[in-house]
C-alpha cells in the first residue's frame, strides 16, 4: 500500500510514511470489509459515515506540513485511522465526532492499539474544541458547505487547516493557513467526502 499508493502518487514526506507503515488500517475497517482494508479506495464503518482512501488521508496528513510534536485538532472521528496516523507524529491529537458509537468504537480500538495521546470528545465538530484551541493543525474528515471560521480562528500562528469545501457531492481540498489575524488558501485538488453535519457545516436531514 505504502508503496504502490503513497510513494506511487508522489507522497513523500518521511514522517507520513512512517506513520502509515505504523498503523494497522485493517483493525479500523469492520470485519467484513477486511479483505479491502489495504485497498485505495473508502469503505462504509456505519452511520453513512467512510474510512477515507489511504491516498486521501496521506495527502490531507502531509499537507499540513507536521514537524512533530505538534497539537491538532480532527474533525470527525470516524473509524479512528486518521486520528492513529496522526497520533504517530504529533504530540497531542484532539479528535471530535458527532456519532457517539463511531466515537466510543474508535476510541477502543485505538486504546488497543496502545496510543495514549489522543483526546476524544462527542459533539458538533463544526465548532472546534475552543477551550483545548490553538492548534497547530486542524484536519476536517467530511465535506464542508465553507470553511468554517470558528476553525480558523482556533488555529495557532503558522497552523493549518485542510478541509474539503464545495457542495454535498463533490468538493476541493483546500489548505488554509493562518498568519496573524490573515488567512491564506490553497486549493490541493477536487475530492469526494460525506457531508459535514453542524451549526457551520450542513444542516442535518431528517
Amino acid at each position: 500500500m505504502v508503496e504502490d499508493q503513497l510513494i506511487g502518487r508522489g507522497i513523500s514526506d518521511p514522517k507520513v510514511l512512517k506513520a502509515f507503515m505504523n498503523v494497522r488500517r485493517h483493525r479500523f475497517v469492520p470485519p467484513s470489509f477486511a479483505a479491502d482494508a489495504y485497498a485505495d479506495h473508502p469503505l462504509p464503518i456505519g452511520h453513512g459515515q467512510t474510512i477515507s482512501q489511504p491516498y486521501m488521508v496521506a495527502l490531507m496528513t502531509e499537507s499540513l506540513r507536521l514537524k512533530g510534536g505538534e497539537k491538532v485538532l480532527e474533525v470527525g472521528t470516524g473509524s479512528g485511522y486518521q486520528a492513529a496516523i496522526l497520533a504517530e507524529i504529533c504530540g497531542q491529537v484532539c479528535t471530535i465526532e458527532r456519532e457517539a458509537d463511531l466515537l466510543e468504537n474508535a476510541k477502543r480500538i485505538l486504546s488497543k492499539e496502545g496510543y495514549k495521546n489522543i483526546d476524544f470528545r462527542c459533539g458538533d465538530g463544526t465548532r472546534g474544541i475552543e477551550e483545548a484551541a490553538p492548534f497547530d493543525g486542524i484536519i476536517v474528515t467530511a465535506g464542508a458547505p465553507l470553511v468554517p471560521e470558528t476553525l480558523k480562528l482556533q488555529l495557532a500562528e503558522g497552523g493549518r487547516l485542510v478541509i474539503p469545501v464545495g457542495g454535498m457531492f463533490g468538493q476541493m481540498l483546500v489548505a488554509v493557513q493562518r498568519k496573524g489575524d490573515e488567512f491564506t488558501e490553497e486549493n490541493i485538488c477536487g475530492c469526494v467526502f460525506v457531508p459535514l453535519i453542524g451549526e457551520y457545516g450542513w444542516p442535518e436531514r431528517g
